[in-house]
Order: C-alpha cells, then sequence, then structure tokens
C-alpha cells in the first residue's frame, strides 16, 4: 500500500455550472468520504463522493446538487 501525504489535490466538476473545481483531501478522513462543497464559481452546493483509487493511487470524486 502507498504511504499517502496529509493532504491530496483532486477535483470535481459542479453539478450545477459544470465549471472543474479543485479541492484538497484529507487521507485521515478515510479511503470514502462524503461532504458538501461550494463550487468556487457559481458557489451552489455540491455533495462530493470522495473516493480512493487504488489503482490510479489518487482521490477521486463524484458530485451532485445537495438538496
Amino acid at each position: 500500500m502507498t504511504q499517502r501525504v496529509d493532504r491530496m489535490d483532486s477535483f470535481f466538476h459542479c453539478a450545477y455550472c459544470f465549471q472543474k473545481n479543485t479541492i484538497f483531501v484529507d487521507p485521515t478522513g478515510g479511503d470514502t468520504q462524503q461532504y458538501v462543497e461550494d463550487c468556487q464559481v457559481c458557489c451552489q452546493p455540491n455533495r462530493l463522493y470522495i473516493a480512493w483509487d487504488e489503482g490510479e493511487e489518487q482521490y477521486v470524486a463524484d458530485s451532485e446538487p445537495e438538496s
């Protein structure tokens, strides 16, 4: 298993305006995480689903509108 650093860069595309947003994932939160993050462009809230991709050795994020 690869040792991870304190913070890793990732990104998501806003569920509202589809713009790419950079995020910083805290690896101490685990291999799967879920939280709400506002879009850096349109300020709409996105529910993020973060998962560690073992093959790519990085976090990947999916987003959906926060209801």
